[in-house]
């Protein structure tokens, strides 16, 4: 009635791309994904199906990024298409465009490219926002 599934997050991290780890090629993936790591192609979620890409403030993707929700603290060098819902928190920098439903945007975020929003979504915010797990690296 109020939206489809699409626009709610996923709220587990079903796959982590550790902090020591880089990955060269393209990632697809279903559910929540976290990348701590280096990834150095495009991102891109299932259709038609909710999905959330967490990127820690250690975590770096050089590629092109299609998920539904996503969150950011580290470096994206390539456009970003997040048909629901995008963060931009404190430490995220982007090169590159940036496509939304809706966007939260920190202070210190920083974004070199256009801002475009998508029309005729039905993109919503979250109800109440949870942070999923941090963005922080785990301290040891």
């Amino acid at each position: 009635m109020f939206g489809n599934k699409k626009n709610k997050p996923h709220n587990h991290i079903d796959t982590l791309i550790g902090a020591n780890t880089k990955v060269i090629g393209d990632v697809h993936f279903r559910g929540g994904l976290r990348v701590d790591g280096h990834i150095t192609g495009d991102i891109t979620a299932a259709d038609n199906e909710p999905s959330t890409l967490v990127l820690s403030s250690d975590g770096r993707i050089d590629g092109a990024i299609k998920v539904t929700h996503i969150i950011i603290n580290g470096k994206v060098f390539g456009p970003v298409y997040a048909q629901g819902y995008l963060e931009l928190q404190e430490k995220s920098q982007i090169y590159g465009d940036i496509h939304y439903g809706t966007i939260e945007i920190h202070l210190g975020a920083l974004v070199e490219g256009k801002m475009v929003h998508l029309q005729n979504n039905d993109a919503q915010l979250p109800e109440k926002t949870i942070p999923l797990i941090s963005t922080e690296p785990d301290s040891k």
